[in-house]
């Protein structure tokens, strides 16, 4: 039995679904690694995923930028990627991930790609979100965008 204090330290750290990288390009994307994983982890909902935009170049590698918090306000995203394709495939404002009830959907909150889930798209205008499922393939941006995720349900 769990008691109170238990669940609430089991609710605030142990997380509630990953997006696994697929493809080495997903892998380069991710700019914070869990414990050396090439994962995003899920913790909080809605959990909203976007472009790094504060990238700079030297000698040909990505170099972040600091991100201040202006005026006390809370990131865009729970999870940035660097989008390093030669046509932008990541929206600054892409997705999110909503949990309704004990369902999982991917919903697109206007970003100029989309998203694939498996082989439904997503974005589109007229299907703006999907259920996912355990395992279920998400790919950010267009169906030719080698932005490729995992999504690993873990509270089911």
């Amino acid at each position: 039995m769990v008691d109170d204090e238990k669940q609430e330290f089991i609710d605030k750290l142990v997380p509630k679904a990953i997006l696994k990288a697929i493809t080495n390009q997903s892998k380069h994307s991710i700019v914070k690694r869990v414990n050396g994983l090439d994962v995003a982890v899920v913790f909080n909902f809605p959990f909203r995923i976007g472009r790094e935009a504060r990238v700079s170049y030297v000698d040909g590698e990505p170099v972040l930028q600091e991100r201040s918090k202006l005026g006390g306000h809370e990131p865009n995203n729970d999870v940035y990627l660097l989008d390093n394709s030669q046509f932008l495939q990541i929206s600054r404002e892409h997705c999110s991930i909503v949990k309704q009830g004990d369902r999982y959907v991917l919903v697109d909150r206007g970003s100029a790609c989309g998203c694939m889930v498996n082989k439904f798209k997503v974005g589109d205008g007229e299907n703006i979100n999907c259920q996912l499922k355990d395992g279920d393939i998400i790919t950010i941006g267009s169906k030719e965008s080698e932005y490729k995720f995992k999504f690993i349900c873990l509270d089911e």
